[in-house]
């Protein structure tokens, strides 16, 4: 499973209704495809995967997987706190024809390690399709030791890991102790460019809805060996990065990505509305004021 540098989680887009709105998804997919999205997670958390019924993760999926065509790979988001259920949900995405799927750390059970270990493993032996797991202490309350990750690399469809524990030693002991083909993506935009310094493979990112071309620069400075101009896009972007993340997720993207054109609707309940708005619109002003440092 070839993910690229930079994996979009895309968020959902919703009517005034509060329907998905497949206009504006059709306009959103190609908007990341045209601005840096080497792949793109479709009805993950960033899509608000636990508002979304059985029905329409099968019509977005199924949308998706036709819009794009073969373009870039789609990886959907099929983990959840049921080891039954993120089966289910798994045949469900191949039925679809994506490209691999992404299996999220149970939230609220608090499995210990040995329980990440067979919950995961589990779901592995149902499916040929490749997995990134996804661990984000955060979020589920329970963070996967660097052991267990290692371990589970060693099941042959499990292809790599979204590391949101912000934890770069953590990150570092897991890419020491896998194999070389085994990717390790950083879950936060802002440790981007550090994992990438430390033999990490990438980001799946919300920030890319709108900077994915900026942060595909900055990559590239780095890995040609142009650090002190790849150091200062990072600095640049950081306060962007901050910014998006100031209301939960998917929220402040969602406002964002209007700010730049690209129209994707509100949240759904219990998520409301970006309350206070002047952080975000300042944060792109003064990124847009910046832009010759991508050129």
């Amino acid at each position: 499973m070839e993910l690229g540098r930079i994996s979009t989680a895309m968020v959902t887009p919703f009517s005034q209704t509060g329907d998905i709105d497949f206009e504006k998804t059709d306009q959103l997919i190609e908007h990341l495809i045209a601005n840096g999205s080497d792949s793109i997670v479709v009805c993950g958390t960033t899509g608000e995967s636990p508002t979304l019924t059985r029905k329409e993760v099968e019509e977005l999926l199924t949308f998706a997987v036709k819009k794009v065509n073969g373009r870039i790979p789609i990886i959907a988001g099929t983990g959840s706190n049921s080891t039954a259920g993120s089966m289910e949900a798994t045949k469900l995405a191949e039925q679809c024809g994506v490209d691999g799927i992404m299996l999220v750390t149970p939230y609220y059970n608090k499995p210990d390690q040995k329980g990440l270990f067979a919950h995961f493993s589990a779901i592995a032996k149902e499916t040929e399709l490749p997995i990134l797991l996804y661990n984000i202490p955060g979020r589920s309350v329970i963070n996967m030791l660097p052991e267990t990750t290692i371990a589970l690399s060693k099941i042959k469809n499990i292809h790599a890991i979204k590391e949101a524990s912000g934890d770069l030693e953590q990150m570092a002991a897991i890419i020491s102790g896998t194999e070389d083909d085994f990717k390790v993506y950083s879950g936060d935009d802002a440790l981007a460019l550090p994992l990438l310094a430390i033999g990490g493979d990438g980001v799946v990112s919300v920030a890319s809805h709108v900077v994915g071309n900026e942060m595909q620069k900055m990559m590239t400075a780095y890995l040609e060996g142009r650090t002190t101009a790849a150091a200062t896009m990072h600095r640049t972007l950081l306060p962007l990065f901050t910014a998006l993340f100031t209301a939960p997720n998917p929220v402040p993207i969602k406002h964002a990505l209007k700010v730049f054109g690209v129209d994707v609707g509100e949240v759904r309940l219990p998520l409301v509305g970006l309350k206070d708005k002047e952080c975000v619109n300042q944060a792109i002003k003064n990124l847009q004021s910046s832009k010759r440092i991508f050129i």
